[in-house]
């Protein structure tokens, strides 16, 4: 009987070493040196990125001076500043958790700045690496 349990676990060792290493989670410094910036939007910071459950976002900014919220789709093409948020932080030193896949949408709340630019969306993927599926179209139309 020991021989077998010491079989099993030899076989489950050797199952756990064969499954592939976890992603190792990234933490994004929005904007990278230049931090969450006036015409942050037209640096075009997130492309080619690949954001991942897992990973953080972290929004480096004078406190007095920026904020961070998280709109839907909608209020961040308005650059709303009555949106309904999802998400609100001020610190200066924000760590925003990229805990599901889909599209995430912020920007600075402070009057004009969205406007100018500063803004940004992120398309999270899922554990296998596959975006959330796209919402279903607000027209009415339906195929």
């Amino acid at each position: 009987m020991a021989s077998r349990l010491v079989l099993l676990l030899a076989a489950a060792a050797v199952a756990v070493a064969c499954l592939p290493a976890p992603a190792s989670a990234v933490a994004w410094m929005v904007g990278d040196g230049g931090g969450w910036r006036a015409k942050f939007n037209q640096t075009g910071w997130a492309d080619g990125k690949t954001f991942r459950v897992g990973d953080t976002l972290m929004f480096m900014y004078a406190r007095d001076a920026h904020t961070v919220v998280e709109v839907g789709r909608e209020d961040f093409a308005a650059c709303n500043l009555q949106a309904n948020l999802l998400g609100a932080w001020n610190s200066g030193n924000d760590v925003v958790q990229l805990d599901r896949p889909g599209k995430r949408w912020f920007f600075c709340s402070v009057p004009g700045h969205c406007d100018n630019g500063m803004k940004l969306a992120v398309n999270v993927v899922g554990d296998d690496g596959v975006p959330a599926p796209a919402p279903a179209p607000e027209s009415g139309w339906w195929f």
